[in-house]
């Protein structure tokens, strides 16, 4: 797989065997549509390609017929084996040219959008962090007479490594070759997302052993969320090519660590960040109030529903490890669903929500967690005057740990959405994931025979 950026180009300028128009569904997966270069057109690039919006899990319309229009900024060419290919992520609007408000880019675009509506801010800044397992076999399977799953390592997991010298599941934090078996994989990987345009800061080994992290760079809200969703199916290509399974599952193996998505963020205008200041912490009244936006509907369940909203979620966030369950903020502690980086200048100030998890539709999730901040700001909010203003999990103010829990807390508090996400989508989300959440929770685990049968 070798990737370069290809941005702004024409049709007079496509230089390249094929087409590909990259569309998100609504589990926050890409789906594409591949255009030969003899179908290559100005008219391609200015109408768009038609679609069924229905079969990406959209709520149906009317018309579920929509259009995809490239947006040429986001442009990116793979040469593969004798093809070369320009991939390039689309916006979605209806046959009568409408934005599809259902559409994860279009929540993601309209949350910028209010922001500087309401003269908020000029830009949302993200910094994500990927963690993921890396496994040289897996398998699983259930049915109505049967349920599990195995995994292999070569840094130790499973009956066919059990042999290989280790270094224990809970010891991988930055370790080196040779104990580090995935060293080239994610050299390999992260070379190709900057060749594709997606600026990352390192990565390394994560505590876990296979368990690894990959943390991109500071971006705008949608080209964060974008280049997230380039970056995962990068890693599973390149995990594929070296046959390698790769997983962004939060919990995958059991007393093993969690793998979350954290996220570093501040609102920027006039090209300066709002949120360094003379506050707690070093936090301006915006980052304070933002802060406590995020915790408060946190707390409530609602934000958790797009930044957690898959039952795998809650294995992980359980006490006992890094993954926060409670709405707290401080500087310096991993504990804290709010975490300020300590190492940081004054003038560098952020803030890091480190609830969320890789099962996430990243746009929404972005978008979730910015507008929840902004209604705190709107609101004037105080998290030390609520009770936030701690490193240690406090009862009263631990999250709902089930999916089901969250999902009431979302229709119980969604007015802060309202900018963004149309309340037809949060209909369609909240039915997908009980079904989900009945699925799982309905099913008998192999621990319950161990225990009951």
């Amino acid at each position: 797989m070798n990737l370069s950026a290809f941005p702004d180009f024409t049709e007079k300028s496509f230089d390249a065997d094929f087409l590909n128009l990259l569309m998100f569904d609504i589990s926050g997966g890409m789906r594409s549509v591949t255009i030969p270069r003899g179908y290559v057109s100005e008219a391609v690039f200015r109408d768009g390609i038609g679609f069924d919006a229905s079969n990406y899990g959209f709520a149906k319309v009317d018309k579920s017929d929509m259009v995809a229009i490239p947006d040429r900024t986001s442009a990116f060419l793979e040469e593969r084996d004798e093809f070369r290919t320009v991939h390039v992520i689309c916006d979605v609007v209806s046959t009568e040219r409408n934005t599809f408000d259902q559409y994860p880019r279009s929540v993601a675009e309209r949350t910028a959008a209010f922001l500087r509506e309401k003269n908020l801010a000029e830009r949302a800044m993200m910094l994500v962090e990927l963690e993921y397992y890396v496994f040289e076999s897996v398998e699983y399977s259930t049915g109505l007479d049967h349920a599990g799953y195995s995994i292999g390592s070569s840094e130790g997991l499973g009956e066919e490594y059990a042999s290989v010298p280790r270094f224990g599941p809970h010891k991988g934090y930055h370790r080196l070759p040779p104990e580090d078996r995935y060293l080239d994989f994610r050299n390999r990987t992260v070379r190709i997302m900057e060749q594709a345009g997606i600026p990352v800061k390192y990565h390394h080994h994560e505590v876990g052993a296979s368990q690894l992290e990959i943390e991109l760079d500071f971006m705008d809200l949608v080209r964060a969320a974008d280049s997230v969703c380039v970056a995962k199916w990068i890693i599973r290509t390149v995990a594929e090519e070296m046959g390698l399974a790769v997983t962004f599952m939060p919990k995958p193996l059991y007393k093993m660590p969690g793998s979350g998505m954290h996220v570093h963020q501040y609102l920027e205008k006039g090209g300066k960040s709002l949120f360094p200041g003379d506050g707690l912490h070093g936090l301006s009244r915006e980052a304070l109030a933002y802060t406590a936006g995020l915790l408060e509907h946190s707390l409530t369940g609602s934000l958790l529903a797009f930044t957690n909203p898959g039952t795998n979620s809650y294995r992980r966030l359980v006490p006992g490890y890094e993954a926060p369950i409670s709405a707290t903020f401080a500087k310096g502690s991993r504990s804290a669903a709010v975490r300020i980086p300590g190492y940081l200048k004054s003038d560098e100030v952020r803030i890091e929500y480190r609830t969320g998890d890789a099962s996430a539709n990243i746009h929404y999730m972005l978008s979730a967690m910015v507008l929840a901040g902004a209604d705190g700001i709107l609101r004037n909010a105080d998290p030390v005057a609520a009770g936030f203003d701690s490193p240690e999990a406090k009862e009263d103010k631990v999250f709902p740990l089930n999916l089901f829990s969250v999902l009431e807390g979302l229709r119980m508090d969604n007015g802060y959405l309202a900018p963004a996400f149309p309340q037809k989508l949060l209909e369609l989300w909240t039915k997908r994931k009980t079904e989900e959440a009945e699925y799982v929770y309905n099913a008998p685990t192999p621990q319950e025979y161990e225990l009951y049968f």
